[in-house]
């Protein structure tokens, strides 16, 4: 890449070039500079810079083909409401409407009918919200939506094969984790609980497989361990159930689904009471 960033965003757009946005330099300098990865020629390149320095953000790719950008830190603790839209054809960003609260370690999820849900998140000050909204991309606003059962933090949410959305686990903003989980209909525009997960967990992932469960995988449990546990989610029972273990226990890992319907678990790091060690492994759930 063009600089050294983490907490950053990487959004795979239409044209199948990758869009990477923001960070920090790890030293707490947020950044508003944004490239282009293109796979066809494996270089990065520039592109314009958004109208605000963030971190801890959301990128949504919207069916216009736009990318919605949301909330984050702006690298001194603030948690920003500020939005604002990346256009692939100008290469430029512009402001958007704000969103009710300002928040960041929420999630944004693109929902069927076109609408983003965001979920929770941190306040900048050490609270977690259970408020969450609704981004229209025609009218360019945020409006709020039933609020989550708990706050919530560091969680995952998840869009499921029946149109709702499943948000599982995070913490409480003071590191107690959860087990919960619950599940949005936006029909209803509401949040009911489901079957709790088998262990609480943080930093873990959500990953919807080929045959319509999800994957858990990895966490902290809130006493800074990471754990080797993995679990699916089952839409149909509405439970959670254990599936084989990691090889090795991590958090702030990331899992992506193949097309030959595998799911690569990769990096994150270890945490064992505090003590944290980054990882290069990776491995397969088949």
């Amino acid at each position: 890449m063009k600089v050294a960033r983490e907490l950053h965003t990487a959004t795979l757009l239409p044209s199948g070039k990758v869009l990477i946005a923001g960070g920090d330099d790890g030293n707490g300098n947020a950044f508003a500079s944004v490239e282009l990865y293109d796979p066809s020629a494996g270089t990065f390149t520039a592109t314009g810079s958004m109208t605000v320095a963030r971190e801890l953000h959301t990128a949504t790719l919207l069916p216009s083909g736009k990318v919605l950008i949301a909330g984050g830190d702006d690298g001194n603790g603030n948690a920003l409401a500020r939005a604002e839209l990346y256009d692939p054809s100008a290469g430029t960003f512009t402001a958007t409407g704000s969103m009710t609260a300002a928040r960041e370690l929420h999630t944004a999820t693109l929902l069927p009918s076109g609408r983003v849900l965001v979920a929770g998140g941190n306040d900048g000050n050490g609270n977690a919200l259970a408020s969450v909204e609704l981004y229209d991309p025609s009218a360019g606003t945020f409006t709020a939506t039933g609020s989550m059962t708990g706050a919530r933090e560091l969680h995952t949410a998840t869009l499921l094969p029946n149109g709702k959305v499943l948000v599982a686990g995070g913490d409480d903003g003071n590191t107690y984790a959860f087990a919960s989980a619950e599940l949005y209909d936006p029909s209803a525009g509401t949040f009911t609980a489901t079957g709790s997960m088998t262990a609480i967990r943080a930093l873990h992932t959500a990953t919807l497989t080929s045959d319509e469960k999800v994957l858990v995988t990895g966490d902290d449990d809130g006493n800074g361990n990471s754990l080797a546990s993995a679990e699916l989610y089952d839409p149909s029972a509405g439970t959670f159930s254990a599936t084989g273990s990691m090889p090795a226990a991590k958090e702030n890992q990331t899992a992506t689904l193949l097309s030959t319907g595998n799911v690569l678990v990769a990096g994150g790091d270890y945490d064992s009471g505090g003590s944290e060690q980054a990882l290069a492994s990776a491995e397969l759930y088949q």
